[in-house]
């Protein structure tokens, strides 16, 4: 039987956090599907994506531990997690979600599968936020001040 891990985030402007952590998860299993968050998602949950969905998608396609990158729902973000019915389910370091509700609500949901948190990357300091506030710096505007 072939282990699908699914791992799910914006990624916005890639960096090596992205990185670390598909690879993290990609070593979870056989296959690593990843969901990019849709435009209206990211802006609810985290700010404006910077690059489009669509790109954001291929991008996360192109990188060698992913296997297969889709975009999300816009409504549900359990209906992707039922349609490709992972075994593992990889969460980051900084995303908000509790283990032990999205275990239980995809079990709920016919879709039992083992929630695992990925630790943070190493190179945490060149986070999206972080690398955007170094270019405001060297652009002369103050870092709290975004376009």
């Amino acid at each position: 039987m072939v282990v699908r891990v699914m791992a799910t985030g914006v990624f916005d402007l890639l960096h090596p956090g992205h990185l670390y952590f598909l690879s993290e998860a990609r070593k979870l299993g056989d296959e690593l599907v990843v969901v990019v968050a849709r435009d209206q998602t990211a802006r609810r949950l985290k700010h404006e994506p910077y690059v489009p969905e669509h790109l954001r998608r291929e991008m996360v396609e192109g990188l060698k531990p992913v296997d297969r990158a889709i975009l999300g729902s816009t409504t549900d973000i359990y209906e992707t997690v039922v349609r490709e019915r992972p075994q593992i389910f990889a969460l980051g370091f900084n995303q908000f979600w509790n283990e032990a509700e999205v275990q239980a609500e995809c079990a709920r949901r016919g879709v039992p599968l083992r929630v695992v948190r990925i630790g943070r990357s190493p190179h945490d300091g060149i986070a999206t936020r972080r690398l955007v506030e170094r270019i405001l710096e060297r652009a002369g505007r103050p870092a709290g001040e975004t376009p």
